[in-house]
């Protein structure tokens, strides 16, 4: 890290960026009637400036937290920028979050305002207590007039160490923890992300996953603001619609999880115009669904991992020539290890941990949200601890080898299985839960439930329980299957033997 990375913030990137490539695009934003709006920096910094003038006006100040729960739009990146160039943080939330989810997220930040869609203003009113100021959202609005006239000047100067961000992820406690992100966090993905796609100002990242999540906000708008390139944000994924998305937004730059990607495969077709020289992924995909991916992408798509906590991407394959099943290697500016359990490091082609060293709040995340606890547990000597196992073979290359028990990866979100558990358990009808991931041709995995019934006479039934899941769950996180069991297989001393039930659905 350079002395200049280290003390460069996320808010002095954009306007560096505003003043540096004033006339060039920044934004394009495809609605989902076809509806297409183009922005350069230039015209979209006095959009930001609107927002933040708006945004004071009621109650922001440096400090104070941002709730979005908006899914892709024009809105959620103003609101972003505003926020953050204000001194102030966002905590974005999946849009499609129930009511339980939200309220958890509302509650745990305190936000002084939050941002949802008018047409789902019902659930998120639900979730929020009533003197949150909630500002109800048009997405495919691309004037953002709602905002007033007035444009915000009087900018302060966020350190590197402030708060830009709190995102919620999935964790083998159930709770979702709150990932504490910083200006220097965000200012350290963009310039690494960059430089690892050896991204330049002529380059145009294709935006299709959520904006709530980390991907589309570390490795695609950050990496693009870094070096003044341009981002083509779609409303929502298409997988028959990808490619034509790419070749109509003249697209160089995509990021992927391998369940789009299984998706584009399966109902998109090549198409003339794609021109992408560069996409990441994330999760291993099949060598002939990886060689299609090369005919119809026109360049070599490259593996990469990383989670919201370590910021950038910490492995990535190389440009010359990747491996569809490797997560490549360390990423400049990046520390990586793979460890056994009492913290040694493991030869070649030995499983271990992965661990990432860094500096928290600047190459690593600041911590967990009024969590020092967990927080410290999460770190061994310095090393941030994944929980995820890989090998790594003597030229120093990657290889997934497994994941954490409670946490499963669905079409690439984290879903705790113990979350899954609670709200199961939660039901009047349900003695007890234990949910466990199987495989899935398209999502990768999926949780699927085993349920004991508090009245094995009287159970409920299967429709109800996922009707009662779909009501507090997001959709990820809702069982693919239920199966009712008479009891739950045990250890001695109580424990689920989990693994018997993964053989059930292997």
């Amino acid at each position: 890290m350079t002395d200049r990375s280290r003390s460069a913030t996320f808010a002095h990137q954009w306007a560096e960026a505003v003043a540096a490539r004033d006339h060039q695009t920044f934004l394009i934003f495809e609605g989902p009637d076809g509806h297409v709006a183009e922005w350069t920096y230039a015209e979209f910094d006095p959009v930001v400036s609107r927002v933040a003038a708006h945004l004071v006006a009621n109650g922001v100040s440096v400090g104070s937290s941002v709730h979005v729960a908006l899914t892709n739009s024009p809105t959620f990146v103003a609101v972003w920028l505003a926020t953050n160039r204000l001194g102030a943080w966002i905590v974005p939330s999946d849009p499609m979050g129930k009511t339980p989810e939200l309220a958890d997220h509302i509650e745990r930040t305190r936000p002084t305002v939050g941002f949802c869609a008018a047409d789902r203003a019902d659930v998120y009113r639900a979730a929020a207590p009533s003197d949150l100021r909630i500002f109800e959202v048009d997405e495919t609005d691309v004037d953002l007039m709602a905002f007033g006239h007035v444009e915000y000047a009087d900018w302060p100067q966020p350190g590197p160490g402030d708060r830009a961000a709190v995102m919620f992820t999935s964790g083998t406690t159930g709770r979702p923890k709150g990932v504490e992100i910083t200006q220097a966090n965000y200012a350290f993905a963009g310039e690494t992300m960059a430089e690892a796609a050896a991204l330049t100002a002529e380059d145009r990242h294709i935006v299709v996953l959520p904006l709530f999540h980390a991907n589309a906000q570390y490795y695609s708008f950050a990496s693009a603001i870094s070096v003044g390139a341009s981002v083509a944000l779609m409303h929502t994924f298409s997988a028959s619609g990808f490619l034509p998305q790419c070749a109509r937004h003249g697209a160089t730059a995509a990021s992927l999880f391998a369940a789009p990607i299984r998706m584009i495969l399966a109902r998109g077709e090549k198409t003339p115009g794609v021109v992408l020289r560069h996409c990441w992924f994330a999760q291993n995909i099949a060598d002939d669904q990886y060689a299609t991916l090369v005919d119809w992408l026109g360049c070599k798509p490259r593996q990469l991992y990383g989670m919201t906590e370590t910021i950038p991407a910490v492995l990535s394959d190389e440009p010359s020539s990747p491996h569809p099943d490797s997560m490549g290697y360390v990423t400049k500016h990046c520390r990586v290890d793979l460890q056994d359990p009492s913290g040694e490091p493991v030869p070649p082609d030995h499983v271990g941990e992965i661990v990432v060293g860094g500096e928290p709040g600047v190459e690593l995340f600041a911590g967990y949200l009024d969590d020092p606890a967990t927080t410290e547990a999460s770190f061994r000597s310095g090393w941030f601890r994944t929980g995820d196992r890989a090998t790594r073979d003597d030229t120093g290359r990657f290889y997934f080898d497994g994941r954490r028990s409670d946490v499963l990866k669905v079409a690439g979100e984290n879903v705790s299985t113990v979350e899954v558990e609670a709200a199961l358990s939660a039901h009047p009808g349900v003695l007890e839960a234990s949910v466990v991931g199987a495989a899935d041709d398209v999502r990768d995995e999926v949780p699927v439930a085993f349920v004991v019934a508090a009245d094995p006479v009287c159970p409920p039934t299967t429709g109800e329980l996922l009707e009662w899941c779909g009501d507090r769950l997001a959709k990820a996180k809702v069982p693919r299957d239920i199966t009712f069991l008479d009891e739950l297989p045990r250890t001695s001393v109580g424990k689920i033997r989990k693994f018997i039930l993964k053989e059930v659905v292997s």
